[in-house]
């Protein structure tokens, strides 16, 4: 699906490094490196059925369950076609995830593909889509003040979250990691290796809060997000990153004098964000994963997972993890 060109203006992915750069550090991030090398590792694969909270913030809060699918139009999806393109908020830098190709200047990745299929879905083939890009604390606010319709930005999905937007059914499942320069003396997530040492993560991401409950000792540095860590890495300011390995791996390829450490240290599932105000919308995104997930290694999800992460991640699971639905 890649190669689709969106509607307005399109940033260029602004990490100031060459695809082909990026493109030749791969084999740094083949599967089956040790943990603590250059590389994510042998990550666990993504198991379906998994049922594991993001967080300790809710404990009432089932982060798999979604409204059932339903095609059924309605206000949302009747407000989408009367405008003739979906507007959805995205991360513009965040390699094979959502970023701007250099050479077409149009948005690829994983993320990107899932946007195509629920554009095409509601407005048909070749669907028109305006894509928006964010920093993560800006990704509700801009949601909630009407900016998009959707979020499809590697959102984590939390219970503090759920009570201001509504996610659909899980799409793809990661875990925090940390990543520190190769000649860091860090070798593991704890107080005795971390208290008074400066970690960066993403201002508004789920690794804030996973960091405020560690117990470290550690540092909180806030950055716009990810991209920007690595930058606070490479001029000192800050002795490690905690993201999502599956973000984390694409900062490896900007840097190969980067390593993990550890393994991962929870789940995080991924879910698309609207509106509390749209469940017509939320019904019908969750009809297109049922749909974009169906058929195993051949499912249209398998084949944009080889695609974008297969070659960082390993190899491709089966598909996202099986969702549960309320009425």
């Amino acid at each position: 699906m890649a190669g689709r060109r969106g509607v307005g203006g399109v940033r260029r992915w602004v990490a100031g490094l060459g695809a082909a750069v990026v493109l030749g550090a791969v084999g740094v991030l083949g599967a089956g490196a040790a943990a603590g090398s250059r590389g994510p590792g042998a990550p666990e694969p993504v198991s379906v059925g998994a049922r594991a909270l993001p967080g300790a913030d809710g404990a009432d809060c089932d982060p798999y369950r979604s409204l059932r699918p339903s095609r059924a139009d309605g206000p949302a999806v009747q407000r989408i076609r009367q405008r003739g393109f979906l507007v959805a908020g995205v991360d513009g830098n965040s390699f094979r995830w959502g970023a701007v190709n250099a050479d077409t200047r149009e948005y690829e990745g994983f993320d990107i593909d899932l946007v195509h299929a629920i554009a095409d879905d509601i407005l048909g083939p070749g669907a028109k889509v305006r894509f928006v890009t964010m920093p993560p604390d800006q990704r509700i606010p801009r949601l909630t003040g009407g900016d998009v319709d959707v979020l499809v930005r590697t959102m984590t999905v939390t219970c503090t979250r759920a009570s201001e937007v509504t996610f659909s059914s899980v799409y793809f499942a990661s875990g925090h990691r940390l990543l520190v320069p190769d000649d860091s003396k860090v070798e593991a997530f704890d107080a005795a290796q971390l208290a008074g040492r400066r970690i960066c993560v993403g201002r508004g991401s789920s690794a804030v809060d996973v960091l405020a409950r560690s117990g470290t000792g550690a540092r909180v540095v806030e950055a716009d997000s990810h991209l920007d860590c690595l930058v606070m890495i490479q001029k000192g300011l800050a002795d490690a990153v905690l993201t999502h390995e599956s973000l984390a791996a694409g900062l490896v390829a900007q840097d190969p004098h980067l390593r993990f450490v550890g393994a991962r240290l929870d789940q995080t599932p991924y879910g698309v964000a609207m509106r509390k105000t749209d469940p017509d919308l939320v019904r019908r995104v969750n009809a297109v994963l049922a749909d974009y997930a169906a058929g195993g290694r051949n499912s249209a999800w398998a084949r944009s997972y080889g695609t974008w992460l297969a070659a960082y991640l390993g190899a491709a699971p089966t598909g996202p993890p099986a969702a549960t639905y309320a009425d």
